[in-house]
C-alpha cells in the first residue's frame, strides 16, 4: 500500500466543501437551540468549523457568501439574550424516592 493521500480534484472539493456548508447550515440551528439544558454544541464550535472553511482557501464565492451568512448567525444567537423561560428555570434537583408519595412506594 503507498502511503500518498487521496486528493480530490477541484469539482470534487467543490463537492466536499458544499456537503459540509449544507450539514452545518442545517444542524447548527438546532444545535444551538438545543433543550433544557442548553446548546447540544456550543458556539465555539460552530465557528471553528467555519473558520476552517474560511482557511482553506478553496471557497467560491457563493461557497463563501454562506459561510459568512452562517458566522452572522452565530454572531446573531451570541448577542440574543435567552428566552425569558430559559432564564429562570429552577436548577434540577435529583428524585430521592423518599419523596414518592406513600401510596406510590406500597404499589
Amino acid at each position: 500500500m503507498d502511503g500518498t493521500g487521496t486528493t480530490f480534484s477541484g469539482s470534487s472539493q467543490a463537492a466536499l466543501i458544499d456537503h459540509d456548508i449544507a450539514h452545518i447550515a442545517r444542524v447548527m440551528p438546532v444545535s444551538l437551540r438545543g433543550d433544557f439544558g442548553g446548546p447540544i454544541l456550543p458556539a465555539a464550535y460552530w465557528h471553528k468549523r467555519l473558520t476552517a472553511l474560511l482557511e482553506s482557501g478553496q471557497l467560491s464565492p457563493a461557497q463563501l457568501n454562506k459561510v459568512d451568512s452562517l458566522l452572522l448567525q452565530l454572531d446573531q444567537f451570541a448577542s440574543t439574550p435567552p428566552p425569558e423561560w430559559e432564564r429562570f428555570v429552577p436548577a434540577a434537583t435529583p428524585f430521592e424516592p423518599d419523596d414518592a408519595p406513600k401510596k406510590l412506594r406500597s404499589a
